[in-house]
């Protein structure tokens, strides 16, 4: 008897408390969005990118009366690993009473953030990780607002096969092409797709390699590829590991035609690590950048100007871009459905309709039965002397010309 009394007071007090706390939470002044992402380690540059895109869209929202009539408040969870991600949401949930989640830079944190978020019956919107897996899963809570695996590697396959075979003179059957990636689920899904893709459409695709984005040494991968003496090199990461696979190419003398790497390459850091003559011709699928065209992307050199007016700087990656976007469809869903509960939210992502060309960075918004944007699409930068050049599509380069192969 005296165990089943205590155990009845022990849930008295959890019950006690959640009632609390959830009074709390509603009567708070703001609206409270946690923000997962890597804030340490290797990645914490990018993690605090994407994270400056969602304070800038905070700027926006909370200028045009915020969420719910309240002003937002971007709480920070740091992530660097699954594990990581799923004590930042249960501190964040817990001790911050955050209405929300946002997030990520890593696919494997939001896969595990945001089952975690679920067991608080709170709405994770992805941004930017791009795993294809995380909408597959059809979890009641997330929504992604940006592009994923798919259309990366959709990108990926349409620059080689109706730019890159032009340019080098080449039918896409006469093409060949290694695929290297990152290990985890991101680069592994890209990967998958590219591969059938590429062979669908007649291209000869020598290898697949794989390696993790934390290695410290990547001569293996570069030598398999560099015996296959491929017209292109194909390679999906992150920061470090792209970086080190060019060191690598350069010291192996391993220079094929052309190198396309797919989100990664395209930052100040790769070329601070490899030198401008390092990166020259390189080309990189990624988020679109600030300096497309305007009539590509509506708004996005008031974003540009906004951005350096509140940090001082240019934009450190594109990733911030699809944030700030991103963050603020989330903001207009909430508002639509008047509640910030997950069901609320996915019933109203059916009146999105919006083309393509309609946000800054070009995306559109249309979010299909697993709650995934189906109009949101990278774009491709190439390095010209120094600079990243958006050269693909079209009428997102402005005119850009390709330089590859000489």
């Amino acid at each position: 008897m005296k165990t089943s009394f205590t155990r009845r007071k022990l849930m008295g007090a959890v019950v006690s408390a959640s009632i609390i706390a959830a009074s709390a939470a509603s009567a708070q002044d703001t609206f409270k969005v946690g923000s997962i992402n890597p804030y340490s380690g290797p990645l914490a540059l990018y993690g605090g990118e994407v994270t400056r895109g969602y304070e800038l869209a905070a700027d926006a929202v909370n200028a045009a009366g915020g969420i719910l009539g309240k002003p937002v408040e971007i709480v920070r969870g740091n992530a660097t690993n699954p594990q990581e991600g799923i004590a930042a949401v249960e501190q964040l949930a817990t001790r911050d009473n955050v209405e929300v989640f946002i997030g990520t830079y890593l696919s494997a944190v939001a896969g595990a953030a945001s089952e975690t978020a679920l067991n608080y019956n709170k709405l994770y919107w992805d941004t930017n990780a791009l795993a294809s897996v995380l909408t597959e899963r059809g979890l009641p809570n997330f929504v992604r607002s940006g592009p994923y695996a798919a259309t990366f590697a959709q990108v990926s396959v349409e620059l080689i096969v109706e730019k890159i075979a032009n340019e080098l003179g080449k039918a896409p059957a006469d093409l060949t092409v290694w695929i290297e990636h990152e290990d985890s689920v991101y680069g592994s899904s890209i990967a998958e797709y590219q591969k059938e893709s590429l062979e669908a459409a007649g291209v000869q695709v020598v290898g697949v390699g794989e390696h993790s984005f934390r290695a410290i040494d990547l001569t293996d991968s570069v030598l398999r590829a560099k015996d296959t003496n491929p017209d292109v090199w194909l390679n999906t990461g992150y920061v470090p590991d792209g970086n080190l696979l060019l060191r690598t190419a350069a010291d192996q003398r391993f220079v094929p035609p052309v190198i396309v790497f797919v989100g990664t390459g395209d930052t100040a850091e790769t070329l601070e690590a490899m030198g401008a003559e390092g990166v020259e011709q390189l080309l990189v699928v990624s988020y679109p950048r600030p300096e497309i065209s305007d009539e590509f992307g509506p708004g996005s050199d008031a974003y540009l100007a906004a951005y350096r007016a509140k940090y001082g700087e240019d934009p450190i990656a594109p990733q911030s871009m699809s944030a700030f976007v991103g963050f603020k469809m989330m903001a207009e869903a909430i508002n639509r459905a008047g509640s910030a509960d997950s069901a609320a939210v996915a019933g109203v992502l059916s009146s999105f309709d919006d083309p393509v060309r309609t946000y800054e960075t070009g995306f559109g918004a249309l979010f299909d039965e697993n709650k995934q944007n189906v109009r949101a699409f990278p774009t491709v930068i190439q390095w010209q002397d120094g600079k990243q050049v958006t050269v693909f599509p079209e009428d997102a380069a402005g005119g850009a010309m390709m330089r590859i192969g000489g």
